[in-house]
């Protein structure tokens, strides 16, 4: 936090008047930890330094988040597990106006568990704005999410997915949505307002995929849905709403493997 280390999360401490605490004023990222590793850690600092500089908060310091990195790993060695990096707008009077103090650092690492291979999904009636101030940003303004996830979760799904609000498909709380409709492989474009994701980056590189934006009910005649993100990697979906689906499909094995072999390949690509 800011520089220093702790061995508990719990001893550090944030001010009662972080605009990241008030108002949910700052960006971060969440990052897997494969053998103390981070994986695409530029990637992510690149979108960090983006979405930081788009809310108007001050240049982050990659130096200073880097080694902030690499002192949490050295501490928590982890097999496999979850890096967050939290970076706010500081302490700043009350209301939404900001303050003149340094920003808030933060970087915390946890074990995690790895997904299952496939996993239920649920479309909620809230839109996302593709046209707000904050469309495609990472930021910790989330209450949004928690929200639909919970409506998510109310119904056996570990996931809400978003239309915006012209009616296309949009992402989920906190992945982006593949899906295969007469043997090609799609996904929203970033116009949509989904957020950019490290892992939907790689596989549009890495694979053929077309990315175009469609009404959300094309899916109704996908033969194959998968999520891609940071810390579920490819997952099948083999329920959307109440409709079954094969998962993993051929399709989403093959993008699976492809992600695994390169993956492994490099840990920063």
């Amino acid at each position: 936090m800011n520089g220093s280390l702790f061995s508990d999360a719990n001893a550090a401490s944030v001010s009662l008047v972080d605009h990241g605490f008030t108002v949910g004023d700052g960006v971060f990222e969440a990052i897997k930890v494969v053998d103390g590793v981070p994986f695409a850690l530029t990637r992510h600092l690149q979108r960090l330094a983006k979405c930081a500089a788009a809310l108007g908060l001050p240049e982050v310091d990659d130096a200073a988040v880097r080694r902030g990195v690499g002192e949490v790993l050295a501490q928590e060695r982890l097999a496999l597990g979850r890096l967050r990096i939290t970076y706010t707008a500081g302490p700043a009077p009350l209301g939404s106006g900001r303050g003149e103090s340094m920003p808030t650092l933060a970087v915390v690492a946890a074990p995690m568990s790895v997904w299952p291979e496939s996993t239920a999904i649920l479309t909620v009636p809230w839109p996302r704005n593709e046209r707000g101030v904050l469309a495609g940003l990472k930021t910790t303004s989330y209450a949004e999410n928690v929200v639909a996830l919970a409506r998510a979760a109310e119904q056996g799904a570990t996931e809400a997915i978003f239309a915006n609000t012209r009616g296309y498909l949009c992402e989920g709380t906190g992945s982006n949505v593949f899906y295969v409709l007469d043997g090609e492989l799609c996904t929203p474009t970033l116009a949509s307002g989904c957020l950019a994701g490290v892992t939907r980056a790689l596989i549009v590189e890495w694979l053929e995929v077309r990315e175009i934006d469609e009404p959300i009910e094309i899916v109704e005649r996908a033969d194959e849905v998968f999520l891609a993100s940071t810390t579920r990697d490819v997952q099948g979906v083999h329920r959307w709403n109440d409709r079954d689906l094969a998962a993993p499909g051929l399709i989403t094995r093959e993008v699976a493997e492809v992600w695994a072999r390169k993956a492994q390949e490099s840990l920063d690509p």
